[in-house]
């Protein structure tokens, strides 16, 4: 039987992984949750495997959960359970990170650089105590790309650039460890996906997070109807369901070691702005929500209604219109990710990779099945 360390198993991507393994194999799995109490990690592992639509009998047998911090020593975790675990596993599956694009470049190294040179000595770890190393799964970005213009290609970037912000820095510097390890001989997969969304099917997702505040935003109900003229920018969505099979999979192909994944609906599967604004603004006046008319205008000017905006706005929109000079950032150019490479490999294992459009309805269904629209 496989035995999986999983990290950040409570987040968008780490709970779909976890489901897809609980549901589709017999694998046993190790999860490392942040936690400050026992009471507090059985509270999160029993929310997860509710999530995951897991029977306790089933979940008591096969998932075990250690308090721990990816950013420690020894991923934070109590040394006699570190070293009870490393005997037994086969596959590290890394996806625990913060996904915030303004940290402090010293909190985003702590989140990404950090964990990552500590997973591999995890991995370095259990090499010398079993004879055999783990195959390691690592989650980055394509947003490792920063500014480079054009086409981010799947493979690995030596080329000097500059970054939007600190989590896209971060997490490239974490990749130069990556590939140094790589080359060393120790087996891993970089997977790198664009924006992740809920199920492809159901929509289902266990947080609603930066898409689904941008969606919010591509109503004009929080700017008074003014928006930026995105111009043709694409947007690259990609399901979570399609990653975490994705990874599972490549976990036990060698095929894919030292290898680099674009898991993203790439140049030919993305959705430009305008269009998404108009499928988002159709769904929510059938929804029975009230939206603005909506005016664009040069993203220039927006920025500067930014803080107009903001002085006579309520507290959860000013907190909301905090996070749009990220945003905008990324309508300076119209980057693509190249994912021809990754698209032949993974139709290998019977998969296609997805269209951003075509997940919309149930990702936006879901959202207001769930939470509703908050206009």
């Amino acid at each position: 039987m496989n035995t999986y360390l999983l990290t950040g198993a409570t987040g968008v991507l780490g709970s779909a992984i976890a489901e897809h393994l609980l549901r589709s194999t017999d694998s046993r799995l190790v999860l490392v949750i942040r936690a400050k109490s026992p009471d507090e990690l059985e509270e999160r592992r029993q929310a997860l495997l509710a999530y995951c639509g897991v029977s306790k009998a089933d979940s008591d047998s096969r998932v075990i959960a250690l308090a721990g911090d990816t950013s420690l020593a020894t991923l934070g975790i109590e040394a006699s359970s570190y070293a009870a675990q490393l005997s037994g596993i086969t596959h590290v599956i890394h996806s625990a990170g913060a996904v915030r694009m303004n940290l402090p470049i010293e909190k985003a190294r702590a989140s990404a650089v950090d964990s990552c040179r500590n997973v591999l000595k995890l991995c370095e770890d259990a090499s010398a105590r079993q004879g055999r190393a783990p195959k390691l799964e690592f989650v980055s970005t394509v947003g490792v790309g920063g500014r480079i213009p054009g086409t981010v290609p799947e493979r690995w970037i030596r080329d000097p650039r500059d970054f939007h912000n600190t989590y896209e820095q971060s997490k490239a510097e974490a990749e130069v460890l990556l590939e140094e390890a790589a080359s060393r001989g120790v087996p891993l997969t970089v997977h790198r996906p664009s924006m992740v969304v809920g199920d492809s099917r159901s929509g289902k997702v266990i947080h609603f997070q930066v898409f689904y505040h941008l969606m919010e935003f591509l109503t004009g109900a929080r700017t008074f109807g003014v928006l930026p003229d995105p111009g043709d920018t694409l947007l690259d969505l990609v399901p979570s369901d399609f990653v975490a099979r994705a990874i599972v999979r490549s976990s036990n192909e060698n095929a894919s070691i030292g290898r680099v994944l674009h898991l993203a609906a790439g140049a030919n599967g993305g959705i430009d702005i305008a269009t998404l604004q108009k499928i988002v603004s159709d769904c929510y006046r059938r929804e029975g929500k009230k939206i603005p008319r909506t005016r664009v205008v040069p993203v220039w000017v927006f920025r500067a209604l930014i803080p107009l905006v903001s002085a006579v706005s309520n507290e959860r929109t000013r907190r909301a219109l905090s996070t749009l000079p990220v945003f905008l950032d990324y309508l300076d150019g119209n980057q693509r990710f190249a994912n021809e490479l990754t698209g032949k490999l993974v139709a290998e294992w019977g998969m296609t990779m997805p269209s951003s459009r075509s997940i919309l309805e149930p990702v936006i269904a879901y959202y207001f099945a769930s939470r509703g629209a908050r206009t």
